[in-house]
C-alpha cells in the first residue's frame, strides 16, 4: 500500500515514539526501496523534523480540541494530527481544506475507522487557528517559552535559572531552526580551499566555517550529501562545527599516542587522526561493538590506518598497559545531548529530569578513570554536547577537587580563542554563532 510521504512520516514518528532516532529512519526511507521524487523527499524530511521540533506547540493547541485524554490517544492517530497541525501552522502552501482531506485520507489508509476522529479534531483545530492562546510571557515566562517555543517545561526552567529569560528564549528559538549542513574536510585527502572550489563547481553554495579550520558549510546540494562522490571517496565527513572544535582543542601531536575513551562511531576519532597526519597511534574505546564496527568502516573510507579499537567500559579501569601512556586522552562523555536539539529534536520529548543525576554520576566515574591514562605533561580533555551545568561545570569541578595531579589549562589553538571563558572552559550555543551546543575542559597532568 502506497501511503505517500505523509503516511511515511507517521510511520517514522511512531518509531521515534517507541525509542528510535529520526535520522537513520529518515535516511532509510529516502535511500531505500520507497521510490520518492525530490519534492516528496523534501516534504517527508520537513514533516518529520518540523513536527518533532514543534511538537510541544502542536500538542498545546491540539489538546484543546480533543474531549478525551489527549495523552492517552493512540500514537499513530496523534502523529497524524500533529503532522496536519504542523502543515496548517507552518506550511503556507498547504490550504486548510487540503490539510483536513490529507489527514483523513492518511487515517483511512493506516487506521481504518478512525477517520471521523481525525476529521473532527482537525476541523476544530483549524477553526481555532487564528485564536491560539499561550501563557502570558510576562507573568509566566517559563510556561510561555515551553508552549510557544516547544520545549519541555523542566528544561526551560533550568535554562532560565542559568541563563535568564531572554537567553533561554533565544536558545529555544534557535533549537527550532534548521541547522546548517556542515562538513569536515579530510586533511588526508584534500585541502579546504581547492575542495571548496570543486564543491562549487558541483553546484553547491559553499562557505568556510568561521571557527573550525577544517569545516565547510554547504547549501543547495542537488543530491543528498551522503550519496555524493565527495563523501563516498572520503574527501569530506558530515560533522557540526562545534563537534569539530573538540578535536582541534585536543591538539593531538603528530606521531603521538592518543586515547579516545568514548569514541562512538568515531567522528572525532577520525578528525584526531587527520590532524595527526595519520601518524602515531589512536586507541579508540567504546562499550558498543557495533559503533566500533562503524568507526572502522568510516576510518577505511577516510584513509585512516592509525586507529586501533577496543571494546571497553570507560567506567572501568582499562588496565595497567593504558596507565600513563598517552599524550592526549579525550573523554567525549555520554550525555543528555541538550546542545544538539536542532539536529535531534526527539531528545526534548525523551529526556526526563530524573535522567540527569544518573548521567552525571556516569560522567564523573568515567572522567575519574580517565585520570589514569595521560602521561605527565599530557592533556585530558572532557567534552559533552550538553547545555546543563550538572553534566559540565559540576563534573569538572568535582574531578579537579579529587585530582590534585591535574590543572585546567587554556587550549593551545588560536581558533578556540573566542569560545573560551575566563574560567578556561570552552562553550558553544546554537543561538550564538550557529553551532551546536558543546562544552569542553582541557586539563594538564602535572605529576
Amino acid at each position: 500500500m502506497n501511503i505517500g510521504p505523509r503516511g511515511t512520516a507517521v510511520e517514522i514518528l511512531n518509531e521515534v515514539d517507541r525509542g528510535a532516532f529520526a535520522e537513520p529512519l529518515l535516511d532509510r526511507s529516502l535511500s531505500g526501496g520507497k521510490s520518492m521524487g525530490p519534492r516528496d523527499r523534501g516534504l517527508l524530511t520537513m514533516l518529520v523534523y518540523g513536527t518533532l521540533r514543534m511538537r510541544g506547540r502542536l500538542d498545546w493547541n491540539l489538546r484543546r480540541h480533543y474531549r478525551a485524554d489527549y495523552d492517552a490517544m493512540e500514537t499513530g492517530i496523534r502523529n497524524i494530527l500533529r503532522i496536519g497541525a504542523y502543515q496548517a501552522m507552518f506550511m503556507d502552501r498547504v490550504p486548510d481544506y487540503a490539510v483536513v482531506s490529507e489527514s483523513v485520507e492518511t487515517a483511512r489508509r493506516m487506521f481504518p475507522g478512525r477517520e471521523g476522529l481525525v476529521n473532527g479534531v482537525m476541523r476544530g483545530f483549524l477553526r481555532g487557528k487564528g485564536r491560539q492562546q499561550y501563557p502570558d510571557p510576562e507573568n509566566e515566562p517559563a510556561a510561555h517559552i515551553s508552549a510557544f517555543y516547544s520545549h519541555p517545561l523542566w528544561l526551560v526552567e533550568k535554562w532560565i535559572e542559568r541563563y535568564g529569560v531572554s537567553e533561554t528564549r533565544a536558545l529555544c528559538e534557535a533549537d527550532n531552526g534548521i541547522p546548517p549542513c556542515t562538513v569536515r574536510v579530510n586533511r588526508l585527502r584534500a585541502e579546504r580551499k581547492p575542495l571548496a572550489d570543486k564543491l562549487r563547481s558541483a553546484g553547491m553554495r559553499v562557505f568556510f566555517t568561521p571557527v573550525s579550520p577544517d569545516g565547510l558549510i554547504l547549501e543547495d546540494a542537488e543530491i543528498p550529501l551522503r550519496e555524493s562522490s565527495f563523501v563516498r571517496t572520503g574527501s569530506i565527513q558530515v560533522q557540526d562545527e562545534a563537534s569539530q572544535m573538540i578535536s582541534v582543542l585536543t591538539n593531538p601531536p603528530r606521531g603521538g599516542r592518543v586515547l579516545d575513551l568514548c569514541s562512538g562511531i568515531g567522528g572525532k576519532t577520525a578528525h584526531l587522526a587527520e590532524i595527526m597526519g595519520n601518524e602515531g597511534e589512536i586507541a579508540a574505546a567504546d562499550i558498543n561493538r557495533g559503533k566500533l564496527n562503524s568507526l572502522r568502516r568510516i576510518a577505511g573510507r577516510l584513509g585512516i590506518s592509525i586507529v586501533k579499537t577496543f571494546v571497553r567500559d570507560a567506567a572501568q579501569d582499562l588496565g595497567s598497559s593504558f596507565h600513563g601512556g598517552f599524550d592526549r586522552v579525550l573523554v567525549d562523555a555520554p550525555c543528555s545531548g541538550t546542545g544538539t536539539l536542532r539536529r535531534n529534536p526527539e531528545i526534548k520529548w525523551r529526556l526526563r529530569p530524573e535522567d540527569i543525576p544518573g548521567l552525571q554520576s556516569l560522567q564523573t566515574e568515567i572522567l575519574g578513570r580517565a585520570a589514569l591514562y595521560p602521561r605527565k605533561g599530557g592533556l585530558l580533555v572532557y567534552s559533552t554536547c550538553s547545555l546543563l551545568s550538572e553534566e559540565n561545570e559540576d563534573v569538572v569541578s568535582t574531578f579537579l577537587s579529587r585530582n590534585g595531579s591535574y590543572r585546567p589549562v587554556a587550549p593551545h589553538h588560536e581558533a578556540t580563542a573566542g569560545l573560551i571563558g575566563p574560567d578556561l572552559l570552552f562553550r558553544t550555543f546554537p543561538h550564538r554563532g550557529g553551532m551546536d551546543g558543546f562544552f569542553a575542559a582541557v586539563m594538564e597532568r602535572i605529576n
